[in-house]
């Protein structure tokens, strides 16, 4: 994985133009935000409050149009990237690594027991005025604590981030039990094949491994997932296998064929047809673009 992972926290600081604190978690105020529009992964979990205006994000295989006031969460594990909608974006951010937030905590899976850090569509939380208060009030609490300094900086700032997980779960938890929330709208056999996707597109690019696992036909399972999204269940094993190879590209440290057999395409020739026919660039066309 650390293959895969191309943002650490100094890298997030040089994007954002904030001085590195040489810290496992970084805070980043409202400003100017940049767009970085090319997919990457982080070392860090990332939770980032939209005060005012909006943004488009791209998580894994999906989309939103957030408008302030949202909360953002990103695990480490999910390819991002964002694109402008806004010509007005006031967002704080706090990065952290797992490490630092659990220091001194005995759970080293705490962080895993939360669906909305992960790859399944729970990344983007439109804010209620209640929550708005409570959220606002933390993160400026954060922002108070790192400009302050002193001793006991890095564990201040570390209990509001718990505080912080706390309260984004217990939303969740409200929204769920409410009879009208999206959250209770998923398609089940979307659900399932999303899952498997997200475990074996690296390995398995056959739309029959995903039937036969979910025991349909092929040509069932494409027509209901193509029903309810609108893309063929073929496309989206394609989109997840394209998306990671852009994360790899990224990594000059890796050869192109290194990252066509990681993807376990036959040989580099296979790899190179299959991510022209899906991005009309060839592997090394798209690697030089960084």
């Amino acid at each position: 994985m650390d293959q895969m992972k191309t943002f650490s926290l100094l890298r997030h600081s040089r994007l954002f133009s904030v001085p590195d604190s040489k810290k496992d978690y970084l805070f980043v105020g409202s400003s100017d935000h940049p767009y970085y529009e090319e997919p990457y992964r982080a070392e860090s979990y990332a939770i980032a409050y939209i005060k005012e205006g909006g943004v488009r994000l791209n998580a894994g295989l999906s989309s939103w149009e957030v408008q302030a006031p949202a909360i953002i969460t990103l695990g480490p594990s999910v390819i991002r990237y964002f694109t402008k909608n806004s010509e007005h974006l006031k967002m704080d951010v706090i990065f952290f690594k797992d490490s630092f937030l659990l220091e001194r905590y005995a759970d080293l899976f705490f962080l895993f027991k939360y669906d909305f850090f992960g790859n399944n569509g729970l990344h983007v939380l439109p804010l209620k005025e209640s929550y708005y208060t409570k959220i606002n009030t933390i993160y400026e609490l954060i922002q108070l604590t790192q400009l302050a300094g002193g001793y006991h900086e890095s564990e201040l700032v570390r209990n509001y981030i718990f505080a912080l997980v706390y309260e984004l779960d217990s939303y969740y938890r409200q929204l769920s039990s409410e009879a009208s929330s999206s959250l209770n709208d998923q398609h089940p056999l979307f659900t399932k094949f999303r899952k498997l996707l997200n475990a074996n597109y690296m390995t398995e690019h056959k739309l029959d491994f995903y039937a036969n696992q979910l025991y349909l036909t092929p040509k069932s399972l494409s027509a209901a997932i193509k029903k309810y999204t609108g893309k063929s269940a073929g496309k989206w094993i394609d989109d997840a296998i394209i998306l990671e190879a852009k994360v790899l590209l990224q990594n000059k440290t890796l050869t192109v064929s290194q990252i066509s057999g990681m993807l376990n395409f036959s040989d580099q020739s296979v790899f190179g047809k299959f991510f022209r026919a899906n991005t009309g660039v060839s592997p090394i066309e798209y690697r030089k673009r960084f």
